[in-house]
This record gives C-alpha cells, structure tokens and sequence, in this order.
C-alpha cells in the first residue's frame, strides 16, 4: 500500500528532485546558498568601498560616482546586503529548530539568496552613475527580505511555542525591512532623511539586535557543551532591557542629539560588559572555535565605552575627537570578527569537519583584529583617507583567503557523506 509523505517529510525532503543535480547540492541547506552569497559579498563590498576611497584620496576623476553619498551606499549595502546573507543563512537553518517546527523548504531559501545576492550585485553596477540599476538592485532586495522574514514569521506563527529569541530576532528582521524600504524611498525621490534613517536603523535596529540576540542563545550554549566546570548564563531580562536602550539610541541620534547619547550608552556598555564577563571567556579558550566568540563579543562593549566618551566629550562641550572610531570598532571589531567567528563554528559543524579553527580561520580572524586598530587610527592620523584606503584593503586581503575556502566547503559535499 502506498504511504503519503507527511508535510514534514516532504518540507524536509531533498532538493535533488526539483533543482537542477550541480544546483542541488548548494539548495541543500539553508547556509549553503545564502553563506556562499554573503562570503562573495565580503569581497565585492570592500573592493567597491576601496576603489572609491583611493579615488577620492589620489583624485581619480575618471571614476564613476555613486547616484547617492558613497558613505550611505556603503552603509546600506554593507548593513542590509552582505551582512545579512549570512544572518538569513543562519536563521533559516536554526529557526525551525528553535521553534520545534520542519525544516524550510529549499525554493525559499533558494529564493531569499537569489534576490538579495543578485539586487546586491545590480545595486553595486548602478554605484557606477546608473540610479535606475541602483533602484533596481535595492528593490530586489526588498522582496528578498520579504521572502525571508514572512518565511521566519510563518514559521513562528506556526509554533507551539515561541521564545524570545525567536521574537528579537524577527523585530529585528522587521526593522531592517524597514530601514530597506526608506532608502528604496529614497532613492524614488523621498527626502535623505530616509536614507539617514535607513542607515542608522541598519546599525542599532537590524544587526546589533540580531547579533546580539544570537549571542545570547548561543554563546553560553556552546561554552556549556565543551568547558568543564562552565556555568550557562542566558538571563531573560537582558534581551527585554538591550531593545529600549538600542531604540532610544537610534531616537537620540536621528534627533541629532548625541551629546545625550551617553545616557543609553553608558547602560548598553555595562549590559554588554556584564554579559562578556558572565559568559566566563577563561573557561571557554579551548577549542579556539570557541574562543573566538568570546574574543569576537569583547568588542561590542568597548564599542559602547567609546561612544559613552564620545558622547560625554560633546555633552561638555568639547569635539568629537574619536570620530567614527565607535562605529567601526562595532562594525570591524564586532560585527566583523563574530561573522567569522560564527559562520566559521556553523560552516565546520555542518560540512561533517571537525571543530576547530583551522589556519585560515586564524589567520582571518588575526588580521582583522588589526583592521579594526586601523581604522581607528585612520580617525587620528593626518592623512586620514590614506589610511582608510589601508584599512580597505587590509581587510581584503584578510578574507580573502576565508572566503575561498569557504566557498570551496559551500560547493562541496560534507565530509562525513551525509546529506545537507
């Protein structure tokens, strides 16, 4: 007698049957697709953002400029492009999971790298003086993002029970939709302010959240699974207490009101603070898989140390002698050191290898602890854009050796020759 699949067999069913054999193995997981995109666009992003600023510091007046500030194409691409790949990849893989709900269908994950890869590639062609091909890619984008975060929310609603990363992680999904549909509106004609609150939504709606929240479930759960004697800290009240303060920091500073930021500031540092030191990093040095999201989470309370002192420096009156070294030892330091950290954790476990670092893993995670400390510097130094320039391609040079392994890994079955 023939047996019908249940919904749950068929959503956890291969991809083989209905995508071309040498696109099924990248359609078999959710990271595969989507890890892929993010990795190509580590590269694409800061080659862009490297010509641009050696054109602007060795006065290259042949290059095509941007439709837009090249600092908001940066921003924009950078927050809801490249970064994002790799959090959709992340979270159509966990989310189910999460949620004790059937795996995502292959044609929607499928679905969320196409558009969101293939917008950020056509938004990178219209920075080359084509607004039209510009509004394009960002529009492609935005249905990729609704693909994605109405997948997530389906999957939410669906569950028995929901917990509150499942919740933050969605808000800040959310917000990101949002801040994606100001700058389309912005580039349709709406005023910059869209743009400036698409920017600024990118940073402390859409990624801190989300990254938190991730860390959050994650950080202590994989300490606790490996070190001995090792304590496992998620407190419920700190995802409750991190939103409202990131909000008002947001509030405070479309309000151009930073000189109060240190208000929300100095709280957010000492919440982070507490959670690096509560997740006990000197227990969890070994694997240094692990380390590495202990080290990678040190820098978003410095982060907060240094906008507290920025703020508290206009706030007496005085300039803002740090510049935009906060929101890059965020963005490098943080944003940037936990993508390796974690992408490299989930890349490992679900590729069948084993879990350890490896040396292009090190070498990547090393050489970009120094690119932030350059950029930084590029605040202070005279010739500023020189040194920007230098950041730039420092952080080209190290990924690239990262993101060619990790492509190898996305493009290849697992090492253990199971499926996924």
């Amino acid at each position: 007698m023939a047996t019908v699949a249940s919904p749950s067999m068929r959503e956890s069913s291969s991809p083989a049957g209905t995508f071309p054999p040498t696109a099924a193995l990248l359609a078999a997981a959710p990271h595969r697709p989507l890890f892929l995109a993010g990795a190509l666009a580590v590269l694409t992003s800061m080659a862009w953002w490297a010509l641009e600023l050696a054109s602007m510091r060795f006065g290259w007046h042949g290059w095509p400029q941007p439709p837009v500030p090249p600092g908001w194409a940066h921003a924009v691409l950078t927050q809801y492009g490249m970064l994002p790949m790799f959090m959709f990849g992340f979270l159509l893989t966990t989310f189910p999971k999460w949620l004790n709900r059937p795996p995502i269908r292959p044609k929607r994950y499928v679905a969320v790298a196409g558009a969101v890869f293939v917008g950020y590639l056509l938004s990178h062609v219209g920075l080359i003086g084509l607004p039209w091909v510009l509004r394009a890619g960002i529009a492609l984008m935005l249905f990729g993002y609704l693909v994605g975060v109405g997948t997530l929310a389906g999957v939410l609603r669906a569950a028995e029970q929901r917990n509150q990363h499942a919740w933050s992680c969605l808000a800040g999904l959310c917000l990101g939709l949002l801040g994606l549909i100001a700058f389309l509106g912005f580039l349709f004609g709406a005023p910059a302010d869209c743009a400036r609150l698409s920017v600024k939504l990118g940073t402390f709606g859409l990624l801190i959240p989300v990254y938190f929240t991730v860390g959050h479930r994650m950080i202590a759960f994989f300490s606790g699974n490996v070190a001995r004697n090792y304590v496992v800290r998620r407190p419920a009240w700190s995802l409750p207490l991190a939103w409202p303060l990131l909000l008002a920091h947001l509030v405070l500073d479309l309000v151009h009101a930073q000189a109060w930021l240190w208000v929300v500031d100095a709280p957010l540092a000492l919440l982070f603070g507490w959670h690096a030191i509560a997740w006990q990093p000197w227990k969890a040095m070994r694997p240094g898989v692990l380390a590495v999201l202990h080290l990678a989470f040190a820098w978003l309370p410095i982060a907060f140390v240094l906008y507290t002192v920025q703020s508290v420096r206009l706030f007496a009156g005085q300039g803002p002698v740090l510049g935009l070294a906060p929101l890059h030892v965020l963005t490098i330091g943080y944003f940037g050191s936990m993508l390796v950290a974690m992408v490299t954790r989930v890349t490992q476990g679900h590729s069948g290898r084993p879990m350890q670092m490896g040396a292009i893993p090190w070498l990547c995670f090393a050489l970009l602890q120094g690119v932030v400390l350059l950029r930084v510097w590029a605040e202070l130094a005279r010739d500023s854009y020189l040194w920007l320039v230098i950041a730039a391609c420092g952080w080209l040079v190290a990924f690239l050796p990262w993101v060619v392994r990790s492509a190898w890994i996305y493009l290849t079955p697992r090492a253990d020759g199971r499926p996924g």
